[in-house]
């Protein structure tokens, strides 16, 4: 059974989802602020996380922003009232992994768990740091690059990268499609599917921070190339 963490400082909301997502057959612990939603995400280990933009205490931002530091990897659903003032690239830019807004509809509050558990299901709990023995019949490589998309996960110089659930398919979808030129708006259909149809920045963030997990020189990439006017490209990096 997967254990949802739900973080809002409102009473009705956090039963709405708890009894929702308890129906769909998950485990459900709460917070209602931040102070208490940090505590929570480090006792209980959950699976995932609803997270309220505007909380008491610290705000999801700071929430989001702290445990993506502490390289806690759990996965965020942001949460957010339609009035409210909120930048979702600054969102998912900070480490968040998709986002809804109020009102919203338990039915699709489900199938959006449902689709981000989906996505990290194979990912082990307790990863080791080095590649072990190859499974050459789910490896894709590239130079010096290598990923498993049954397990989501990506080694480079047979280091494991620390990935986000988005990282790991946007590389995936690169590296898919190794050496062709892909739009802003292809990786955007690719990767996000919906609700950012015309918001391409949120894929220069992602693209950024692969860079910052696998290029020596973020200013001259070798492997993930800027194509002025286009998009992107991974390549196999040139011998100096």
């Amino acid at each position: 059974m997967k254990k949802i963490l739900v973080v809002d400082d409102e009473p009705s909301i956090v039963t709405l989802i708890k009894y929702n997502l308890e129906q769909a057959g998950f485990e459900v612990e709460t917070a209602y602020d931040g102070e208490e939603a940090l505590r929570m995400a480090e006792e209980t280990k959950p699976d995932l996380m609803i997270l309220d933009w505007m909380l008491p205490k610290f705000d999801g931002m700071e929430v989001c922003k702290d445990l993506r530091q502490r390289r806690v990897t759990i996965p965020i659903l942001m949460l957010t009232a339609k009035d409210e003032e909120f930048d979702k690239v600054l969102g998912l830019e900070l480490g968040a992994d998709d986002y809804m807004t109020k009102p919203f509809s338990p039915r699709e509050l489900i199938a959006r768990v449902k689709a981000i558990l989906r996505r990290v299901q194979q990912a082990p709990s307790e990863p080791v740091i080095e590649e072990e023995e190859e499974d050459d019949s789910e490896l894709i490589k590239v130079a010096e690059l290598k990923l498993y998309p049954e397990k989501y996960e990506a080694y480079y110089k047979k280091q494991l990268m620390e990935l986000t659930p988005k990282e790991f398919e946007l590389l995936l979808f690169l590296a898919e499609n190794k050496t062709r030129v892909l739009t802003r708006d292809q990786l955007l259909a690719a990767v996000w599917k919906y609700d950012f149809v015309g918001d391409t920045r949120i894929v220069d963030v992602h693209i950024s921070h692969l860079r910052d997990k696998m290029e020596e020189n973020t200013k001259k990439p070798r492997y993930i190339k800027t194509i002025r006017g286009l998009g992107y490209k991974l390549e196999e990096p040139k011998e100096a």
